[in-house]
């Protein structure tokens, strides 16, 4: 037996041992995956942040004085892009939060004057009901009066009462512990991912490098290539992704904005903001942010909440057929189709985080199986033409016959 052989029967060996322990001990494996899933959190979301960040500090670098390559140039551009980009990011959020929140707030305060008027006025109109149907008025007396009083146990009223204060208490309290834990953990873990996406992005030459190194030293070159290209067309993917998608996010949103105050209807720079961010998400996240500002609208007034409603279909159709397959669908080459199916499978396993992921994910898929596909065919010798759309024919149009001179006619 050859040594090659030899060592491939012994991995072979070993992978059915390690799979026969894992379906044997299923219910260990997967806390302990869960475990290392929740330490690594931090980490994978700080690599995200870091990605999303780049892309700003990579324009800030490009146009950090281009044209000099003096030492202190050269050592202060990623330090002064990854500032400048984080004070951008600082920027937009606290513009969005400085646009939305007051509105919020004073919607929320309308929507308290409201409600006691309308809780009186239901009320009174409840009343009124009931003095126009003496006959409930006479079920309801009977049923009271075969409630007695005195015949009520109030020593068992008593402790069972007591008894569940004290259980409501104890909850309470648990519960309490357990949503303070809660903020804490999720604070902890935002709070070292930043850190961590700051670290990348200040070594970012250093740990290529290192990539780069370990790649040549343990793979071969044709797995390099490979690699590269995979994360090249990724890198495309996502990053046309996310910037196609922010400036869409302003287009819808500025629209919206203009459209209400032509329409005069309230809260135009709130539900404008609102509708621009959450058209973040694909396709379903403009309707998001249409229910909250509707519902905001409502609360001054019906009618021009569906005003707004109406509005913002028309503005979601044009923007669905137009500015998304204009602005993000042709930057990342996903069709429709693929893109919808990738928001609905996203969403379903992973939520919103999925709903933006899930997008230049099948949109990477997508291209490398379309270059898998056309390798196989060159290999094979096939050739594929180009779909050419067919233009409609021109009708050509016969000359029209002057009257034949009258000696012709002759």
């Amino acid at each position: 037996m050859e040594k090659k052989e030899f060592k491939r029967y012994i991995v072979i060996a070993v992978l059915a041992v390690a799979v026969c322990f894992i379906v044997q001990n299923f219910a260990v494996f997967t806390k302990v995956i869960s475990a290392a899933l929740g330490a690594l959190y931090p980490l994978a979301l700080g690599a995200v942040m870091a990605y999303i960040i780049n892309i700003i500090m990579k324009w800030y670098e490009e146009h950090y004085f281009p044209k000099k390559d003096t030492k202190f140039i050269t050592a202060s551009r990623r330090p002064v892009a990854l500032v400048l980009s984080l004070l951008s990011v600082a920027a937009i959020c606290a513009l969005v939060l400085n646009i939305i929140v007051p509105e919020i707030i004073n919607a929320v305060k309308l929507i308290s004057l409201k409600l006691p008027p309308l809780f009186n006025d239901a009320k009174v109109f409840i009343l009124k009901k009931l003095g126009e149907y003496p006959e409930l008025q006479q079920q309801a007396s009977d049923l009271l009066n075969e409630f007695d009083f005195k015949e009520l146990d109030w020593a068992s009223l008593t402790e069972k009462l007591s008894d569940f204060l004290k259980n409501g208490v104890f909850s309470f309290i648990s519960s309490a512990v357990g949503f303070l834990g809660a903020i804490v953990s999720t604070t902890t873990n935002y709070v070292l991912a930043f850190i961590f996406a700051i670290y990348l992005l200040l070594r970012k030459p250093k740990l290529q490098n290192d990539l780069n190194r370990v790649q040549r030293a343990y793979f071969s070159e044709t797995f390099n290539c490979k690699f590269a290209h995979i994360c090249r067309t990724a890198h495309e993917c996502f990053r046309n992704f996310f910037v196609g998608q922010f400036v869409e996010a302003i287009i819808l949103g500025s629209l919206c904005f203009i459209g209400m105050r032509i329409l005069k209807l309230p809260y135009a720079a709130m539900s404008g903001t609102l509708v621009g961010v959450t058209a973040l998400i694909p396709i379903v996240g403009a309707f998001i942010g249409a229910g909250v500002s509707a519902f905001i609208i409502m609360t001054e007034n019906p009618m021009q909440a569906l005003i707004f409603i109406i509005f913002l279909i028309i503005l979601q159709q044009f923007e669905g057929n137009i500015i998304y397959p204009k602005v993000v669908g042709d930057s990342i080459g996903l069709p429709g189709i693929w893109v919808l199916a990738a928001v609905t499978v996203g969403g379903g396993l992973f939520g919103i985080v999925g709903m933006l992921i899930g997008v230049p994910l099948a949109a990477t898929i997508y291209k490398l199986s379309f270059d898998v596909l056309e390798a196989r065919e060159k290999k094979l010798g096939i050739f594929v033409p180009a779909p050419v759309e067919k233009k409609p024919e021109k009708k050509i149009k016969k000359p029209r016959v002057k009257n034949p001179p009258k000696s012709a006619k002759k």
